[in-house]
C-alpha cells in the first residue's frame, strides 16, 4: 500500500510540473483564419508601403500572398521596425515576419524558416562623393559619416567595419540612403539587392568600388523559436515552392 501510494504521489507530480505545450500559431492561423506576416514596408524591392494608399507590395508580398493562399486564409500585415521585428515574433504580434537576415543575435531570441535568397553587403555613397572613395578602408576614416538604419544588420556592421568613422544610428521611418541623399551623412551600406534598386531609382546614389563585397548572409522568415510544427510546416512550404519554381519566378518579377 505504501508502494502504490509513493507511486501516485509521484505520478501526481509529473501531472502538476509538467508545462502545457503552447497551441502551435499553425492551429491559431488556421482557427482564426488569419496569417499575421509583420513586415517593415521599407525594404526596396523586398516590402515597400505605399503611404498613399498604406498597401504594401514587394517580394516578400508576393510570398506572403501565396502562403496565405496555400493556407487558405486572409493575409494581415503587421507593421513593424527593424529594431522591434524579433520582439514581436516572441510577444505573438504576428505569426513570422517577411524576410530577414540571418545572425546569431537574432536566433537567440527567435527560430528561422529556411533560407531561400541570398544577399552580400556593399557600400554606397552620392555621385558627388564618390572620388573620395576606393575601397572599405577608404570609409573608414574620422571625417566620414555613416548612415545605418536603427535594428538594422548594417548598424552593427558599419560599427564593426567602420571603428573611426562617425556613425549615424538613423531611427525608422528614416532611412539610411535618405540621410545621405541628404547630404547629412557620405556612405551607406545595404544589400545587393536593395542597392540595385536604389541606383535604378536615385541616379545621384552610385556604389562604392570595392574589391569585394562582404558578409554573404542567407535570408530567411523569423518565426517563433519553440514552435516546431510551425517551423515544419513553413519549411516543407519552402521546399514545395522551390521545387515548383515560385521562388525562382518571384525573384525574377522583381528583378533579384
Amino acid at each position: 500500500m505504501k508502494l502504490i501510494k509513493a507511486i501516485a504521489a509521484a505520478a501526481l507530480v509529473c501531472i502538476t510540473t509538467t508545462p502545457v505545450m503552447a497551441q502551435s500559431a499553425l492551429k491559431d492561423i488556421l482557427n482564426n483564419g488569419v496569417l499575421k506576416v509583420g513586415t517593415t514596408g521599407d525594404w526596396n524591392p523586398m516590402t515597400v508601403k505605399d503611404p498613399a494608399n498604406n498597401k504594401y507590395e514587394g517580394y516578400d508580398i508576393d510570398v506572403m500572398t501565396e502562403l496565405a493562399a496555400d493556407l487558405g486564409v486572409e493575409l494581415e500585415f503587421v507593421p513593424t521596425d527593424w529594431k522591434t521585428l524579433v520582439n514581436g515574433v516572441v510577444a505573438g504580434n504576428y505569426h513570422m515576419t517577411g524576410s530577414a537576415s540571418i545572425s546569431p543575435a537574432r536566433m537567440k531570441a527567435a527560430g528561422y524558416s529556411e533560407s531561400y535568397i541570398a544577399v552580400e553587403i556593399q557600400p554606397y555613397t552620392t555621385a558627388d562623393k564618390a572620388d573620395r572613395f576606393d575601397g572599405w578602408d577608404s570609409i573608414n576614416q574620422a571625417d566620414v559619416k555613416v548612415a545605418a538604419t536603427l535594428g538594422t544588420t548594417f548598424e552593427k556592421l558599419v560599427k564593426e567595419w567602420f571603428p573611426d568613422s562617425e556613425i549615424k544610428a538613423i531611427e525608422a521611418p528614416a532611412l539610411q540612403h535618405q540621410e545621405v541623399l541628404s547630404g547629412r551623412s557620405d556612405v551607406f551600406v545595404t544589400s545587393n539587392i536593395e542597392g540595385a534598386t536604389l541606383t535604378k531609382k536615385f541616379d545621384k546614389i552610385v556604389p562604392i568600388a570595392v574589391d569585394a563585397a562582404r558578409a554573404p548572409t542567407p535570408i530567411a522568415m523569423l518565426l517563433p523559436q519553440d514552435d516546431q510544427v510551425w517551423i515544419n510546416y513553413v519549411n516543407n512550404w519552402i521546399k514545395i515552392k522551390k521545387a515548383r519554381g515560385f521562388f525562382a519566378e518571384t525573384a525574377a518579377k522583381w528583378g533579384l
